[in-house]
Formats: C-alpha cells, sequence, structure tokens
C-alpha cells in the first residue's frame, strides 16, 4: 500500500490496545485512533479489576508506553452506537476493529433471581472499581449477614472477599469515598460460594485462591461435602499443573481448623442453584440440587435439594458482551460473528474492513495476557486484506477531531488522561494512598479537558 492505512479501534481495554500496538509494530504505514465510551482507557484493568489487587494493575504501566505512541491517538468518552456509527467511522478509516469486551452479567434463569436483594456481579464490580455509570450507593442490606455467591470463577472469589473484607483493609486502595460510604453499611459475616461441579472443576487460579486467606478477618471454610475426584478430576489435574495447584490448596484449607476471625468465605461443591426464595418479594434464602461427577469431569443432578438461609444473592456466572449497532450479533454466544477475527455478516460473507478482537470476538474466557495472541491473529487478517480495503474520504487525522467537536461531543484524550491520573494520584498521595477515583463522569470530562 502506497498510503498511509487508517485503523480505528473500538474499546481501549487490553484487547484493542494489544492490537493497536500490534498493528503499529507491523511493516506497514499506519495510525491507529483508539475510542472508548469511558472517558478514561484501560478497559477492565481500571473497571473490572478488584481494588485490592494492585499487582493485575501493574499491566497499566506497559499498556501506557502504546498510548504513548505518536501513532495512536485515545479518543474517551465517545459511545459508539450513539456518537457514531460504522458508517460514520468508515468516512475516517480503512478499518474499524472492534474490541468491546464484556461487561454485562451473563443471565442466570431460575426461579427468583429478580428478587430484592439478587443483584448481578458485574453491576457490583463497577460500583466497587468505581465506574461513572454505576450507581453511586449499593443497597446494602444490615440485616443481611448471610450471602450467596453463585460461580467459581475469579470474580466470583472477588466479590466474596469484597463482601468479607473489612472496610479498614480496603482503606489502602483506590476505592473513591462513595464506595468507603457503602462498604461500612456492609453487615455481612458469612459469604457462601457455590460451585455446580467438584473442585478440579472451579475456574479459580491457585493465586486468587490463596489470596482468599490474607485477610486476617477471614477464615476460608472448604466443606467436605461434594468434594469429588472422579476419573475426570484425576486426569484434568494430571494435565494441568494449575488445576493440581487449585485442588492443592482447597485440600489445605479443608484440613485446616478456622481461627475465629469475624467473617468467613464457606466454599461448597456439587451444589447447583436451582431457586433463589423469596418472601414479600425479598431473598430470605437459596435452593440447591444436590449434583454428583460422573466420571468425566461433569455433573448429574441427584434430585436432593438444600435450602440455604441467605440474605442476598450476588450471581458470577459470567459476562456478557452487548450488541452492537450495524454489525451482525449472536444471541447465544453473545458475541460478533467472525472467522478468525473477520466479521462475517448473515449471509457468511465477511463485512468489508470490520474486524473484532478479545471477548466480544471469542466471548468471556481467557486471562487478560491470552488477549495478546488474538489480537495477533486478527491484526495478520487485517494486513493481508489491506489490498482490498476501501480508502476512506477524510482520511486526515484531523478530520476525526473536526467531527467530533462538530457534533459536540466532550471527547478526552491521552494528554487529558495524563491530567486526571495526575490529579488521583494527587488525591491518593494526600490521603496516604496510592490513588482515590473520581468517579462522576462530568468530573473527569472537565478534569481532563481543563
Amino acid at each position: 500500500m502506497s498510503r498511509r492505512l487508517r485503523v480505528a479501534v473500538i474499546g481501549a481495554g487490553p484487547a484493542g490496545i494489544y492490537a493497536a500496538d500490534i498493528l503499529t509494530k507491523s511493516d506497514i504505514d499506519v495510525t491507529v485512533d483508539i475510542l472508548d465510551r469511558d472517558p478514561t482507557p484501560f478497559g477492565l484493568i481500571r473497571y473490572g479489576v478488584a481494588p485490592d489487587h494492585p499487582r493485575i494493575k501493574e499491566i497499566v504501566k506497559a499498556l501506557k508506553r502504546v498510548l504513548a505512541q505518536d501513532a495512536i491517538r485515545f479518543f474517551g468518552n465517545v459511545d459508539y452506537g450513539t456518537d457514531l456509527k460504522l458508517d460514520h467511522l468508515r468516512q475516517f478509516y480503512d478499518a474499524v476493529i472492534f474490541a468491546t469486551g464484556a461487561r454485562a452479567d451473563r443471565d442466570l434463569d431460575i426461579p427468583g433471581i429478580d428478587l430484592k436483594g439478587s443483584f448481578g456481579s458485574a453491576d457490583f464490580v463497577s460500583w466497587y472499581d468505581g465506574h461513572p455509570d454505576a450507581p453511586r450507593n449499593w443497597p446494602f442490606d444490615p440485616e443481611a449477614k448471610t450471602v450467596a455467591v453463585l460461580g467459581v470463577g475469579n470474580v466470583g472469589l472477588d466479590v466474596a472477599r469484597m463482601l468479607a473484607k473489612t472496610v479498614d483493609e480496603q482503606l489502602v486502595t483506590e476505592i473513591p469515598a462513595n464506595v468507603e460510604t457503602g462498604l461500612r453499611a456492609n453487615a455481612t459475616q458469612d459469604v457462601h460460594v457455590f460451585a455446580r461441579r467438584g473442585p478440579a472443576q472451579v475456574k479459580f487460579t491457585p493465586m486468587e485462591l490463596r489470596e482468599l486467606s490474607h485477610s486476617p478477618s477471614i477464615d476460608v471454610v472448604v466443606h467436605p461435602e461434594g468434594f469429588e475426584l472422579d476419573e475426570g478430576s484425576m486426569d484434568a489435574i494430571r494435565a494441568s499443573k494449575s488445576v493440581k495447584l487449585v485442588v492443592d490448596v482447597l485440600q489445605n484449607y479443608l484440613a485446616k481448623e478456622p481461627t475465629g476471625a469475624a467473617h468467613r468465605v464457606h466454599i461448597h461443591f456439587c451444589q447447583s442453584p436451582v431457586e433463589v426464595l423469596g418472601e414479600n418479594g425479598k431473598v430470605v434464602g437459596l435452593r440447591t440440587e444436590v449434583t454428583e461427577l460422573d466420571g468425566t469431569g461433569n455433573a448429574r443432578g441427584t434430585g436432593e435439594h438444600v435450602d440455604w438461609p441467605v440474605q442476598a444473592v450476588y450471581r458470577a456466572v459470567g459476562y456478557r458482551s452487548d450488541n452492537l449497532a450495524g454489525l451482525p450479533f449472536d444471541n447465544a454466544t453473545a458475541t460478533v460473528p467472525n472467522d478468525g477475527g473477520r466479521v462475517i455478516d448473515i449471509d457468511g460473507e465477511p463485512l468489508p474492513g470490520a474486524y473484532v478482537t478479545g471477548w466480544i470476538k471469542r466471548g468471556p474466557v481467557g486471562l487478560i495476557g491470552h488477549t495478546k495472541s488474538d489480537a495477533a491473529q486478527t491484526i495478520e487478517l487485517l494486513l493481508s486484506d489491506v489490498d482490498r480495503l476501501v480508502a476512506p474520504a477524510s482520511p486526515d487525522r484531523a478530520d476525526v477531531d473536526r467531527y467530533l467537536a462538530g457534533r459536540g461531543i466532550e471527547y478526552t484524550t491521552w494528554e487529558g488522561w495524563e491530567q486526571l491520573d495526575a490529579h488521583e494520584l494527587a488525591l491518593g498521595e494526600a490521603a496516604g494512598r496510592g490513588r482515590i477515583k473520581v468517579v462522576p463522569r462530568d468530573e473527569m470530562v472537565r478534569i481532563a479537558r481543563s
């Protein structure tokens, strides 16, 4: 290609930033604009990682180096589908890569799931991470001393830990004032985490599971009922060091005597939630069906039920991507249909100049590091399509700025993020903490644009 390639990336989380980095390191002359509905970059690193996990946030340092490149620009507070759509983007870009991730809670279709006191983990995570679109106040019930968490992935552990930890332990983190106030209203003493299958089938990482006991205010109680290892489980343990480490940690918890800590996280195996129980429209319990492993690592119901008296339920059964304007969408998988990253329309043909990467491409599975290889696959396809891409009518970088300004969109930039970043760090320093987040969207935009 003799001219400079112009590419837009929708989504400024790790998937989108990795895609931009790989593209700008290729042999082709290219500039990339990354657009995000949040006023800030980094996606779920900022708004999906628990505040007491600063090590994971170290990834931000590498992402910052990417976004500081001259060939890459950041436009925050720009909502795809509202502020602009695919046809608008085609005026300015040869290709568009969608890396919008997954932020909504996956549905759990059981009776009572909509009762008062039943929550989605994604909503809770957005609240305690200070997302500007989350409600300011979380509806903690002072009577909710016993809580259920449905799901055995890392998000389920994050939710359990945030519910069980004392607020004073969180004051060394970046939580904003409204989250501190909310956590002080949390009366939870016992968190019960339910797994449908056995210990070899959970999705925790060993590090997350070990960290659960690092709080002096938490006892981890693994219940022996349902702690099964069938032949399929043993195969999984032999095949994966990570699975073996997880099972070892769980066995250590199983053998350990409680210390008498003020809060407890209980882990139950072979219990499948079948109904959230309620009275007067409010959660009063959870009904599970006892399951048994079938020899392959899968579980089957036994017909035996157990009722657990809980006053709140948090479902952590996975994330779901949003449908994107102008693109096909597979509701069953909550992904954009694609062939290795090329978007496929309803006729099975590639949608010209449209690509996907990350969770919108393959579903909400895998760790952050997996998005690099995923992005590399998508960029390889895009580069192979270069000679077939339709040149934009307005390829000048300044054309995008003029368009957004003409629409009255108060977009933020990388320089604006650096101003907001410095502001939050200063707030933290004044309080003896690393950072305190600014929550209101308009305040973030004002600081970034000042």
